[in-house]
């Protein structure tokens, strides 16, 4: 496929700052990711459709490992998972953190080394706790106080499993109250202020088919500032050094967790990972050597700042209604495919993509074409004021916690996932078919 691409603004400043770096201006309105127009993805693989730019995935799995260079770092693999994507974390290095059984059997049948995988969740079956023995996982987050017997009862009495404690920290922070999760109340983890974690803490040490490898906390989703990471890692080495204390035990490991902001918009705050890796180490060393710890190796688990990025949607318009003073331009996804903006008041900017447009610009509301009043995809974004059914519109910074969390509602069937890299583009994830809810639905 041949692509001229037009002099004009970089991907990494101004309108395009949030898009790919591999993003370029093509004639006639057009965009290219990764060397490949996106009019001609869409026309290819229909659409909804979602894109995604391997470089781009790949130079963020590196700016981690340079910036952690003493750390581990493993990809949240909730954010977005496919056995493309396993091999692209694998082959730049990155641990993986997984939440179930089933992405835990992904990724190991994709070829992931299950020794450098850790298992979350909150609420674990006894699939998923089978599915880590099984497999050799490497290390278990152990998130309430009945888990330490199930899982002690899995291994065997022959068996050593690793596990980590999921601390609550205390600490608030986030882009949303539901993603705010390093307070008490919320269901995650063991409290640092009751006891819980402490208790805990102290019961694994007297399990000896568990070994207890250090502490995890996660205080939040789209964190914009240092300020809360440094605050919950006082008090995570704080109850390391009451451990050492209290059993005699140092533990190796320290997991800070992830939720590391990024921009969906042009001009929206982001984590400034630089200096989040310089900070968190001089306090973890800092922190350290006046409890008279050993450091322990720091672990990261970034998942929307890899691959959010490096995603872009693609939609076509299907009706534009003008009612009022309001225009709302309908597209054939909606929330089905994305329903972030309904969970989370998430705002996009979508970009008119395929044709070049000399009309004034319109504030306009791009809805799905779903059953729901709150099927939103991008309120208030200022569209060409031609618009029209046919047309194209892409979504940048897609490719975090949209097809991971995509539902079959109305039956629409989910979207097919297309990579790009150096000019090629290939089906990663199939369409989903009226076939595919067929042959699930067995009761006729």
């Amino acid at each position: 496929m041949t692509i001229t691409v037009l002099p004009g603004i970089p991907a990494g400043t101004g309108e395009l700052s949030i898009w790919p770096a591999s993003t370029a201006p093509l004639p006639h309105g057009g965009l290219a990711v990764g060397g490949v127009s996106l009019a001609e993805i869409a026309e290819r693989f229909e659409t909804p459709a979602y894109v995604l730019d391997e470089a781009e995935v790949r130079g963020r799995c590196r700016t981690y490992r340079d910036a952690f260079p003493d750390a581990h770092v493993l990809y949240a693999a909730k954010a977005f998972l496919s056995r493309a994507m396993v091999r692209w974390v694998d082959e730049e290095g990155l641990g993986l953190d997984v939440c179930s059984a089933g992405e835990l059997e992904l990724a190991v049948t994709a070829g992931f080394p299950p020794e450098r995988i850790v298992l979350h969740g909150n609420a674990k079956s006894p699939r998923d706790i089978e599915a880590a023995m099984r497999l050799g996982v490497g290390r278990i987050v152990i998130d309430s106080p009945s888990e330490i017997a199930r899982i002690a009862a899995a291994v065997g009495l022959e068996g050593r499993q690793k596990v980590m404690v999921r601390v609550v920290p205390g600490v608030s922070a986030g882009g949303h109250d539901k993603i705010r999760t390093g307070t008490d109340g919320q269901k995650f983890g063991l409290s640092l202020t009751d006891g819980g974690a402490q208790h805990a803490i102290t019961r694994i040490l007297g399990q000896p088919q568990l070994e207890l490898t250090g502490l995890h906390c996660h205080i939040g989703s789209q964190i914009t500032e240092v300020k809360p990471y440094l605050v919950a890692l006082r008090r995570m080495v704080g109850l390391m050094a009451r451990v050492r204390d209290m059993h005699g035990t140092e533990l190796p490991e320290l997991d800070m967790g992830g939720g590391h902001g990024i921009a969906y918009r042009p001009g929206e705050a982001t984590l400034d990972l630089t200096a989040l890796a310089r900070r968190l180490r001089a306090e973890l060393v800092a922190g350290c050597a006046a409890a008279g710890l050993t450091v322990p190796r720091l672990l990261i688990e970034p998942g929307r700042a890899v691959v959010g990025p490096a995603g872009v949607a693609l939609y076509r318009v299907l009706a534009v209604k003008h009612t009022g003073e309001k225009v709302f331009v309908a597209v054939d996804g909606g929330m089905s495919d994305n329903p972030r903006p309904a969970l989370y008041g998430v705002r996009y900017a979508p970009r008119l993509i395929g044709r070049h447009s000399t009309a004034h610009p319109r504030t306009t509301t791009v809805v799905g074409r779903h059953c729901e009043a709150g099927d939103i995809l991008a309120e208030a974004v200022e569209l060409p004021g031609d618009i029209h059914p046919g047309d194209l519109l892409a979504v940048p910074v897609a490719g975090a916690y949209q097809l991971s969390m995509a539902s079959g509602y109305n039956l629409v069937g989910r979207p097919a996932v297309v990579s790009v890299h150096e000019g090629t583009a290939r089906l990663l994830v199939r369409r989903e078919t009226l076939e595919d809810f067929r042959s699930r639905d067995i009761g006729g």
